[in-house]
Order: C-alpha cells, then structure tokens, then sequence
C-alpha cells in the first residue's frame, strides 16, 4: 500500500508506474463493461440471452437437488428451523429456476410454453403442488394461502402449462401482499369448463401501470428510447398469458388499491375417468 510506504523510499518513477497501472486498470474494467453491454445490444444479443440462461440452469439445479436431498433428512436430521430456512432458500431458487427458464422460452417465442397433447391430470394436485412451493415465502411474509378445489377434480387439459400459470401468478401475489392472505381458486362454471383464480390482499395495482402490466420489459424512467429494464411483475406475467392464450382462453384482471388484486381466466377441461 502507497500510503504505508515512507516517503523518502518512493521514487518518482514508482509513483508514476503506479499511476499508469491504475490507469490500465481503470481503462481494463470500463472496456470490459463496454465490451459486455455491446454483447447484449448488438446483432446476437438475443443468443447472448439463452447463453447466459442456459449457464445458469445447471447450478441451479444442482442447488435444488441438494436443497431437496437435505429437507429430506438424507444427510442426516435437521431442525425445524433448518427446515424452514431450507424451505425459503429452495423458494427462491426454485424462482430463479423458473425465471431463467421463462427468459429461454419467451426469447425462443413461447414454443416450448405448452404441453403437445392434453392428458389427465388432478387439478387438486396442480393447486397443492404450489401450494407447497411457495409455503416457505407465505409464512416468511406471515401470510395465509387459501386454496378452493374444483367438485370435479380429474380433467383433461395441460397440467404442466396450468401450473406453471398458477405457480408465477401465486408467487407475484405474495410479492405484492404484506398482510392478509393470497387465494388460489377454481370452480366449475360449466360442465367441462373451469374458472381459476389467484386473488390477493395486497395493495392493488395503480392505473398507470396497467397500460404495460402484461410487458416483459418497460421504458426504463427517464431514459432514452431504446433502454429497457424487466417488467416489475418480471416476465411472469407475459409467460402467463401467452399460456392462457395458447390454452384458448384470457388472463384478466380486477384490482383495487388498497384492497387487493384478482387474476382470472377460464379453461375447457372435460373430465376425465382416471389418470
């Protein structure tokens, strides 16, 4: 350190390598960020985009595996508290996982999104499979999820499409709701027609931000046209309607501030006999 050094031993020469070293260094890391916002501007940026997601799927995965391995006492016995630690850190990277898989599929167009061909499935299952995903987060924030299952619970449709829907419309309820309760659900409104619903407690969603609610990226504030930052839901939202609308139906919304917000869409599911 220069500081430290007396100043009869320091040479001119010395002082003026340093500098040009610290110059270097500066013009080094300011190339570099150059060099990596020209990446994701320029004609590959969007193969720039999958690469880095693609990058990322891996660790990922591997910290959900051993986050599973561990919660489920395979290295051992863990506390109730380890549980619920494990429990949040598995939610949010289970949400990273989904997000980077959201960026893969939107910048390809959405054609990995759906299921090929309707299978049975349980809805009940679908609902309690987000249930449990996203518990850890509701009792994090001390909110309560309340789930209403459909009378006819097996039905033919897209299983995976549907919870990936009420899976990303969940996690934005919690985001957004710090007291109260987030609702999961779904009711025959027909014989082979169900009505689901995400609704919450939470602040609601102001009217100037309905116009881009549905937008994977948005303006950022002030900046020059052409200077885009994700969508504050994420592109949660934008997955989700492409999904509903692939699946034939609409993703709408009631909301208030203040009092809460409401998710809806309708789905053609014939029952199925079994699984």
């Amino acid at each position: 350190d220069e500081a430290n050094i007396p100043a009869r031993l320091i040479h001119p020469n010395i002082v003026q390598v340093l500098g040009a070293i610290e110059r270097v260094q500066a013009w080094l890391d300011a190339d570099a960020g150059q060099q990596l916002a020209t990446r994701f501007e320029g004609a590959d940026a969007l193969n720039s985009v999958i690469e880095v997601a693609h990058d990322m799927r891996s660790p990922l995965a591997s910290i959900l595996f051993l986050m599973e391995t561990l919660r489920k006492g395979h290295s051992g016995p863990i506390t109730t508290l380890q549980d619920r630690q494990l429990g949040l850190a598995y939610s949010a990277a289970f949400g990273l996982n989904a997000m980077v898989s959201d960026v893969i599929e939107l910048a390809r167009g959405g054609e990995g999104l759906m299921d090929l061909h309707p299978v049975p499935f349980s809805v009940s299952e679908i609902m309690q499979a987000v249930v449990d995903i996203v518990q850890p987060i509701a009792e994090e924030r001390r909110l309560a999820i309340r789930i209403e299952k459909p009378e006819g619970d097996f039905r033919l449709g897209h299983p995976l499409a549907l919870s990936r829907v009420l899976l990303n419309l969940t996690t934005n309820a919690l985001k957004f709701t710090s007291e109260g309760e987030v609702a999961i659900i779904a009711h025959e409104v027909g014989r082979s027609r169900v009505e689901f619903m995400v609704c919450d407690t939470g602040r609601g969603i102001p009217r100037e931000v309905m116009a881009t609610l549905f937008d994977s990226f948005r303006q950022r504030d002030g900046q020059s046209t052409g200077s885009y930052t994700f969508s504050s839901a994420g592109l949660g939202l934008s997955i989700c309607r492409k999904l509903i609308s692939a699946m034939d139906s609409q993703l709408r919304v009631e909301t208030e501030c203040g009092k809460g917000t409401c998710f809806r869409f309708e789905l053609d599911l014939p029952t199925a006999t079994r699984l």
